[in-house]
């Protein structure tokens, strides 16, 4: 019976740190208000790791091109709400972006855990859209430092990858910002707000 016990307090205490789990990583910044628009989309952005970067196709006669990408906003305590990107010219992305920089990125909360039994495609999982330009930085910049520094520390795998592959790094320039976290349609939300908004003295100490 003892051990019984202690099996379902562990069961218990498994579960709890689970919900704050992104990918095996706790949540570094708790979930804020659905009225506060920039705090949750910061949020949204800073938490995740991925999403769905759309691009011009040079190669499809214009259609749009979507593709799954790993991105950065900034380094653990220090997000941007700008994101970056580690990519290939091997990859139709890089090269579609070097002629047109016209791009969205779609990201989503259900990979963040925090959706509950919510299906994705429900206005009760958050969804935002970033339109702008995709633009190449300068190599050796002192964004681009940044910016590899802020895409190695969340993706360390990037740190291995074939240095012949021609990876070049890319930042989005926002445009326009489209989120729906709730009924009731899309939360008004400027880009200036957005970026302006310091979302880092909510950071939980880890």
């Amino acid at each position: 019976m003892e051990s019984k016990g202690f099996f379902y307090s562990f069961l218990v205490l498994f579960f709890l740190g689970f919900q704050g789990c992104v990918d095996g990583r706790l949540l570094s910044v708790s979930k804020p208000d659905r009225d506060a628009a920039a705090a949750y989309a910061r949020w949204l952005v800073s938490q995740n790791s991925w999403g769905i970067l759309n691009t011009i196709s040079i190669e499809l006669e214009g259609s749009p091109f979507g593709n799954v990408v790993s991105f950065s906003d900034g380094a653990p305590g220090k997000s941007t709400g700008v994101p970056y990107f580690y990519l290939t010219t091997l990859d139709p992305t890089a090269r579609n972006a070097l002629k047109d920089q016209r791009t969205s990125l779609t990201i989503s909360e259900y990979p963040l855990g925090t959706c509950g039994n919510a299906d994705p495609e429900s206005p009760v999982c958050a969804k935002i859209t970033l339109t702008g330009k995709l633009v190449l930085l300068e190599a050796n910049s002192k964004e681009a430092e940044f910016a590899q520094t802020a895409l190695f520390t969340k993706h360390p795998e990037m740190k291995g990858w074939p240095k012949g592959h021609d990876f070049r790094i890319f930042k989005l320039v926002i445009e326009d910002i489209f989120m729906i976290n709730w009924f009731g349609g899309p939360k008004p939300l400027t880009v200036d707000q957005y970026l302006k908004y310091q979302m880092n003295r909510f950071a939980i100490d880890k």
